[in-house]
């Protein structure tokens, strides 16, 4: 029988060594560490990271793993209760392809698993390119969102070899942990339509949560499904259609997916990015907000279809649907003239003016631009004053897309927004200082203790 795409995964996930990874994957992995802690920072106060490390804390392991925000649990419960932190903003990295995925939600199945195993910061280097490399391709292949499934499904499949690799598990073991993971693992596509809850930044949490399971089980010898994606009833029948996979990884860091994926610069859904970045180049030139008579938006069809179209984004009422409302997004954005964490506060999304605005924000999708993604995120504001004059800017790469990417000054600027109000300059740079040299560190896992408050 010829090799099944399990066993592909698997080969591909346990002989990666972080020797093997160009240097650019290296600096880059980095960086997207350094984004996911201060993520996981700004979320601290949030109710559902709390709500989640509460339940985690009193799962009790050993080792176990390290929680963001303090406490310690098992390492599949330490995986979901630090995913849900890195991903709840809506403020991680981002890839967008056939199925737009966050890639950067794996760290915490690699910080759960590696702290678990012992494993050193060149470990954790070498998983999470892995890591993102399958779920980048898988990205690629097919799109599951028009099937109804979430993309959180694809995360199941990731972290459990990326589990795998950093338990030292043998290419069976790694192929039964994938087994396991992926007939478990799939999502419904509503955790994404309508009124967003607060699962919306937890599915993938759960996704690491499976697939550190799955790799524990299969370390132990638990045998799980197969073959996983060519049998009957299996993953391609079920849930992906045909998954034509390219490559994975090589030597030129052009090989490797994780520089290819954006690092967001606004804690709003990715499709949103350039939209705001179009509506903040407008507003300099509106001397009076309240003279703004309605906005247009003309986007892409991908952008319609998540942040576009349900009645919903209209009228907000939590914040997963607000970060989630591109009409939202771009008037708070002209309004405010900015988009933090305070465009999501109660407050904000219940007053009266700006939701005024909002209901005269029209999204409209325009085939030109549709033609040019996912290449590009091409949003188009058109501001109508109150004089019958249009202001208008288009945007294709905001800041931090992968053709437009992030400084190392436009990064820290970014850490620095979300982690030095919670816990300070000094812890700030102290955990700067320690993931910046992150590929040298013996023990990793003792900087997830930086994330609490003092």
């Amino acid at each position: 029988m010829s090799e099944t795409l399990a066993e592909r995964l698997a080969a591909f996930a346990l002989s990666t060594r972080f020797e093997d990874l160009p240097d650019a994957v290296v600096t880059e992995a980095r960086r997207r560490l350094l984004d996911a802690f201060a993520c996981a920072v700004g979320a601290l106060g949030e109710p559902a990271p709390t709500f989640a490390r509460r339940v985690a804390a009193a799962q009790q392991g050993t080792p176990g793993g390290a929680l963001i925000g303090g406490g310690r649990s098992t390492a599949d419960w330490a995986a979901f209760a630090n995913g849900v932190h890195i991903r709840y903003l809506d403020c991680n990295d981002t890839y967008l392809s056939l199925e737009p995925a966050h890639p950067s939600d794996n760290w915490a199945a690699v910080m759960a698993a590696g702290e678990h195993a012992g494993a050193t910061g060149k470990d954790w280097i070498s998983a999470a390119a892995v890591a993102y490399e399958i779920q980048c391709r898988l990205c690629d292949a097919a799109s599951i969102r028009a099937r109804g499934w979430d993309h959180t499904t694809y995360g199941s499949l990731s972290t459990s070899l990326a589990a795998a690799k950093l338990f030292g598990l043998s290419h069976e073991q790694a192929v039964h942990a994938l087994g396991i993971a992926g007939t478990t693992g799939t999502a419904l596509r509503l955790t994404r339509a309508g009124e967003l809850s607060m699962w919306k930044g937890c599915a993938f949490a759960f996704a690491a949560r499976n697939g550190v399971f799955a790799a524990l089980l299969a370390r132990e010898g638990m045998t799980g499904p197969a073959p996983l994606f060519e049998g009957d009833m299996g993953f391609i029948q079920q849930v992906s259609g045909p998954l034509p996979l390219s490559q994975l990884g090589g030597p030129k860091a052009a090989d490797w997916m994780l520089p290819k994926t954006s690092i967001k610069f606004w804690p709003a859904e990715y499709h949103s990015q350039s939209a705001i970045a179009a509506a903040l180049e407008l507003r300099p030139q509106i001397a009076n907000i309240a003279s703004i008579r309605s906005i247009e938006i003309a986007t892409f069809r991908t952008a319609v279809e998540i942040i576009g179209q349900d009645p919903e984004k209209w009228h907000p009422k939590t914040r997963e649907t607000a970060d989630h409302s591109l009409p939202y997004c771009t008037a708070v954005a002209l309004v405010d003239g900015d988009v933090s964490t305070r465009q999501f506060e109660p407050a904000r999304l219940a007053d009266p003016a700006l939701l005024d605005l909002v209901k005269r924000t029209v999204v409209v999708e325009d085939a030109n631009l549709t033609a040019e993604y996912p290449a590009a995120i091409p949003n188009r504001v058109r501001v109508t004053l109150s004089d019958g004059r249009t202001l208008q800017s288009t945007v294709r790469h905001p800041p931090g897309h992968d053709k437009n990417p992030l400084s190392d000054a436009q990064l820290r600027q970014k850490f620095d927004g979300l982690v030095v109000p919670v816990l300070g300059p000094d812890r700030a740079q102290e955990i700067w200082e320690r993931v910046s040299r992150i590929e040298d560190d013996p023990k990793p896992h003792e900087a997830i203790a930086l994330l609490t408050s003092p």
